[in-house]
């Protein structure tokens, strides 16, 4: 049975008005187009555990968890009101460092094995530029090698207006599992390239998730420490969530750099560039890094108890079992349909993609399932991966999988 098309006329009004003050009405990704305009709110009002509402009082289960940032869950009471209580007690925007600082530098240490000292940041974006300047400083070279989303910046936007060529001609990409790839693009410049950045996991954008073949990440390693190139993986979306020691943990692949951020903090404004010392330290003297924002205490105080929550809740494992539950459980109901679509990404980003066909009716029946799919509640992006939370039950998968089968089989 079709489910009835949800009542978005505040959303839409809101929508209409923001487009008189802002460019686009939102930004980026959230825009309308990367949902399916008409059916997708725009607005969000509130969010408990892994329920969110829209203007309308509309309620979802949220599977984009803010775009991964929420690993426990929206409102969590112990991470706010540590926040809160720094706002009330202390404040947390000052002229000088705060010793909290060294708390969660120290923590980052303890975790993550690429960690020998750290740089905290806010965006994904402002750690994986300050990865790529370190590299650049470090080996005195130009040319960045590189695979997968890095952010908005202008070395790596991927919509290059207002880009000079100029800026873009030592970037040089090559494709994620493919080591031949990347051996000839080393090759044909020879002792000129400082860095090579890559998500440990692949997640392009309206493709499916790729894991790393058995040996590719281990080349990488291998060919970066031969040439005396700068080995940075791109952890902002895999770290905190396959492993609390990131990708390079779980894979047991060791870089020189590498990024984290989204899940650090369950939603709270953080991200760190972290790695060996004798490349961290080109931001001592001679590279720069600065920004009044950067050390504010409450994404610090947020990150600080998110971890030990983690670790207390044992959330890694619990993740990774629930998604693995709900992995076979969606792996089942589209092994009906393997013609039409595909689930990757299991267990810790899932995601469907429909599979190209001569004629792009894919595309049509992508913007059909996906309208299915939030007209019942269910709150995913169509080019853009899942994620599992802690505060996710089974029941909760259990709806999100009844609902896949409903609108797979509305097709």
């Amino acid at each position: 049975m079709k489910a009835k098309k949800l009542n978005l006329k505040l959303s839409n009004a809101l929508f209409s008005k923001a487009k008189k003050d802002h460019p686009g009405g939102v930004l980026g990704i959230r825009r309308p187009y990367n949902f399916v305009e008409g059916e997708y709110p725009i607005y969000f009002v509130d969010g408990k555990g892994v329920k969110v509402k829209d203007v309308d009082g509309n309620e979802y289960i949220d599977m984009l968890c803010s775009y991964g940032p929420i690993i426990i869950g929206h409102r969590e009471n112990k991470i706010d009101n540590k926040v809160i209580n720094q706002i009330k007690k202390k404040g947390f925007c000052f002229s000088l460092t705060q010793p909290i600082h060294n708390l969660i530098s120290s923590e980052l240490k303890k975790l993550i094995p690429s960690c020998e000292m750290s740089v905290l940041v806010k965006t994904g974006s402002d750690a994986t530029t300050a990865a790529i300047r370190a590299a650049r400083c470090f080996t005195k070279k130009n040319k960045i090698l590189r695979c997968g989303y890095h952010g908005w910046h202008d070395w790596c936007v991927e919509v290059q207006g207002g880009i000079p060529k100029s800026t873009l001609q030592d970037i040089l990409e090559f494709k994620y599992n493919d080591i031949g790839s990347v051996e000839k693009i080393v090759k044909e410049n020879k002792n000129e390239i400082a860095a090579i950045i890559t998500t440990p996991i692949s997640h392009p954008l309206g493709k499916k998730v790729e894991m790393p073949k058995k040996s590719f990440l281990n080349d990488l390693r291998e060919i970066t420490k031969k040439h005396n190139i700068v080995l940075i993986f791109d952890e902002i979306r895999s770290g905190f969530r396959v492993n609390l020691g990131g990708a390079q943990k779980y894979f047991g692949v060791t870089p020189d750099l590498s990024t984290f951020g989204k899940a650090i903090a369950n939603g709270y404004e953080i991200a760190a560039l972290v790695g060996k010392t004798e490349i961290m330290k080109a931001y001592e003297k001679e590279a720069f890094i600065s920004a009044t924002y950067f050390e504010n205490s409450l994404p610090i105080i947020a990150a600080l108890e998110t971890i030990k929550f983690l670790k207390k809740n044992n959330v890694i494992k619990d993740i990774n079992k629930k998604g693995l539950y709900f992995q076979k459980k969606v792996e089942k109901i589209l092994s009906n349909y393997h013609e039409i679509c595909e689930f990757s990404g299991g267990p810790w980003m899932p995601y469907i993609t429909f599979k190209k066909d001569t004629e792009n009716k894919y595309k049509f029946k992508r913007k059909q399932f996906f309208t299915n799919l939030i007209r019942r509640g269910v709150f995913a992006q169509p080019f853009h991966h899942s994620y599992i939370a802690y505060r996710h039950s089974i029941k909760d998968l259990n709806f999100v999988a009844d609902a896949i089968e409903d609108s797979i089989k509305n097709l």
